[in-house]
């Protein structure tokens, strides 16, 4: 995450549902009107206030194939047969 061009944040989404978002979710940039990312977070209190001129989301080409256990690999080869 930047902030005026300097980093301020790091982190990873370990995992996202693909294709199939809740009907009661959000993309909200500066105030989330669904579901709270913490219990010190509301939609009230946490409300940003400022101006938000852009924002950018650069998506990884890492296919994350690391992350998949051999026996689910071959239980979905399986699965495709």
């Amino acid at each position: 995450m930047y902030y005026d061009g300097e980093a301020v944040g790091a982190g990873r989404v370990g995992a996202t549902q693909p294709l199939i978002f809740s009907a009661d979710e959000t993309t909200d940039v500066g105030y989330d009107s669904g579901t709270a990312v913490s219990p010190d977070y509301t939609p009230r209190s946490s409300r940003f206030t400022g101006k938000t001129n852009w924002v950018q989301i650069d998506a990884d080409p890492d296919d994350n194939d690391h992350f998949i256990d051999p026996d689910e690999r071959l239980r979905v080869a399986v699965a495709r047969q």
